[in-house]
């Protein structure tokens, strides 16, 4: 198998610019990971259970059961409450939203793209603070 080193680099790069701790991509039936102080290949598929002793050691945001309505972030960046430094914030807790409204902003790769809230609803919970960054597919907001 031949390793493309400019993925590699183009990782390592995703991880400093967002402050992640480890990011992966799949491709066919290869996988890369790569995270702070290692780098892995690998050909079989890794399942990762939740009650393993690496994770349970140190508190989740998955272990964490909430109720309502989860949205969760497309993509991977900086979550931003407003659309720019004073403005009015997007969603606040106990306002009232409807399908399709903006709740929150995540740059990424210097594009700003706007979350639209995926249910109606009402505000619960906003899990992330501005400026955070924030992993895919991880919950910013909890609806009632």
């Amino acid at each position: 198998m031949k390793i493309d080193k400019k993925i590699i680099e183009e990782l390592s790069d995703y991880l400093k610019e967002f402050n992640l701790t480890e990011i992966e991509i799949t491709e066919k039936d290869t996988k890369i990971k790569v995270s702070k102080n290692n780098v892995s290949i690998s050909n079989q598929p890794q399942i990762i259970s939740p009650s393993s002793p690496a994770t349970s050691s140190a508190p989740t945001q998955t272990q964490n059961f909430k109720s309502g309505t989860e949205i969760t972030s497309p993509i991977i960046g900086t979550a931003y409450h407003a659309p720019e430094p004073g403005a009015k914030k997007f969603v606040e807790i106990g306002k009232k939203i409807k399908k399709g409204d903006t709740i929150m902003i995540v740059e990424a790769m210097k594009t700003m793209n706007h979350v639209p809230s995926t249910a109606d609803g009402v505000v619960k919970e906003i899990c992330v603070e501005d400026g955070q960054p924030v992993e895919f597919g991880q919950t910013i907001i909890v609806l009632e």
